[in-house]
């Protein structure tokens, strides 16, 4: 309870009242992260996909070492599922495995993914952006940290997170526009997010 008793002055009843308010906070959020998830995921895989002539494109693709350190563990990790040996894996089943981290990487400029990927391949997953790769890449960066915060149940209440809420939509409306309304449909986080001024009342105001 620490971070919460901190940001509420020590105060033990809105630290707790802040501490439900982060769990449903996180839960509303879940819903559009994972659909950012998904969508750049699937979005990336089929233009890699298509680029490479393969469903298994890393085979093909010049990942850094880290990339391929982690496609190794993914297919070693379903063949241990499925009692196969990791060259027998399917490759969708490795691409479900990989994590949004990984996905999230291969925009960025290490190991030379500007040119190598970037450039030839993996700009036609966004077909709706045109700005900077790094800036598109710092942005979907952020919001890997905020899914892995969410997922393990850390904090998320100290994070400008109507800004968060935000990207996530900037981002999927960059894959596909038509996706950004049916994920609204579903979204209950700005009512959430409304709810927390009445939630952490006292002398400190709420943090977005």
């Amino acid at each position: 309870m620490e971070p919460y008793l901190d940001a509420c002055g020590g105060d033990a009843s809105r630290a707790g009242r802040l501490y439900w308010w982060n769990v449903e906070a996180c839960g509303a959020l879940y819903g559009p992260l994972h659909c950012l998830e998904l969508t750049v995921r699937n979005a990336l895989h089929a233009v890699l996909t298509e680029h490479y002539g393969r469903a298994d494109w890393w085979e093909s693709a010049p990942l850094n070492a880290q990339g391929l350190r982690l496609v190794a563990k993914a297919r070693a990790k379903c063949a241990g599922r499925r009692g196969s040996t990791p060259r027998r894996v399917r490759a969708d089943s490795v691409v479900a495995e990989l994590s949004f981290g990984f996905w999230a990487a291969l925009i960025s400029g290490g190991s030379g993914y500007d040119r190598t990927l970037w450039v030839p391949v993996t700009h036609k997953a966004f077909p709706h952006y045109s700005g900077r790769r790094d800036s598109l890449y710092d942005a979907l960066w952020s919001l890997v940290l905020l899914r892995n915060r969410v997922m393990h149940h850390e904090p998320v209440h100290t994070r400008h997170l109507a800004a968060d809420h935000a990207k996530i939509y900037r981002l999927l409306g960059y894959v596909s526009p038509a996706l950004v309304r049916e994920v609204r449909a579903m979204d209950r986080f700005p009512a959430v997010l409304h709810h927390r001024a009445a939630t952490c009342d006292g002398s400190r105001p709420p943090r977005f």
